[in-house]
């Protein structure tokens, strides 16, 4: 178990990594005993510096939802992250240069109008607490690199959990609804790069229903003190493999009857 320096220390590398925009080598390879207990103990001290310096907490997020992406990362069930006010963009033009190595991945947002607490939280509880779900796009960046700079490994999920679940923006659009007004897992979703069809999916894809990952979340906070609160978004999870971006790139996400939305990297 990393001791409180080497928590503060690896934190204070991630935040200076997003700052400058030049990514950190593996936290994994440097330490090699680190544990998953590590690694949300980095991210919750990042995020508490983030706070300090005047960043309001806005919701979570969820990742490695799918079993095939659980499986690459040698891990048997999700991580989570969170996020911050200034992680939200307006679908529209989308700033570049405020990532590193920005990925695109489509997902479902619930928002909730009742806190979510404890470690006996249910589906049927996530959707009563949910005021509405709405179509979002969550933009990954990679603080710690993606693949080691000598020997090309790809990072741990040791890593991934570290750097905030790789969360780094959100973008919500398309149309509000009540979570029982539509059957979640069949919702879908296109999305265009450049005109082209990259990625298609079902919301199924994320554990079978995107609701449980929140219920799974509302658990994993518990040991914390901690829940889902009121007027938080929750990010369910992605439902397609993420797409890198550049600058230029023009996007459309098509979520046929939940609406549609486009974004452009400037």
């Amino acid at each position: 178990m990393f001791d409180d320096a080497t928590i503060q220390r690896l934190a204070a590398e991630l935040h200076a990594s997003e700052q400058s925009r030049l990514q950190v080598e593996h936290f994994s390879k440097r330490h090699p005993g680190m544990t998953i207990a590590d690694g949300y103990a980095v991210s919750r001290a990042w995020v508490a510096m983030k706070v300090a310096e005047g960043r309001q907490v806005r919701g979570h997020k969820i990742g490695l939802t799918s079993r095939a992406m659980q499986q690459s990362s040698q891990i048997d069930e999700p991580d989570y992250g969170t996020l911050l006010d200034d992680m939200f963009f307006a679908p529209g033009d989308i700033p570049t240069d405020r990532f590193i190595a920005p990925r695109v991945e489509v997902e479902l947002a619930f928002i909730l109008e009742r806190p979510l607490r404890g470690e006996q939280v249910t589906v049927d509880d996530v959707l009563e607490a949910t005021g509405y779900v709405q179509p979002a796009i969550e933009i990954i960046d990679a603080r710690i690199e993606q693949f080691d700079r000598h020997t090309k490994a790809p990072r741990k999920v040791f890593d991934t959990i570290s750097d905030n679940a790789a969360n780094a923006g959100i973008l919500l659009g398309g149309r509000q609804v009540h979570p029982r007004e539509v059957d979640l897992p069949w919702c879908g979703a296109i999305l265009r790069q450049n005109g082209v069809v990259e990625e298609t999916g079902l919301a199924a894809g994320v554990q079978g229903h995107p609701a449980v990952g929140i219920a799974w979340l509302a658990h994993k906070l518990a040991p914390w003190g901690e829940g889902l609160e009121a007027g938080q978004v929750v990010l369910a999870g992605s439902f397609t493999r993420p797409v890198a971006a550049k600058r230029g790139d023009a996007f459309d996400a098509d979520y046929g009857p939940l609406g549609r939305f486009a974004f452009r990297f400037t």
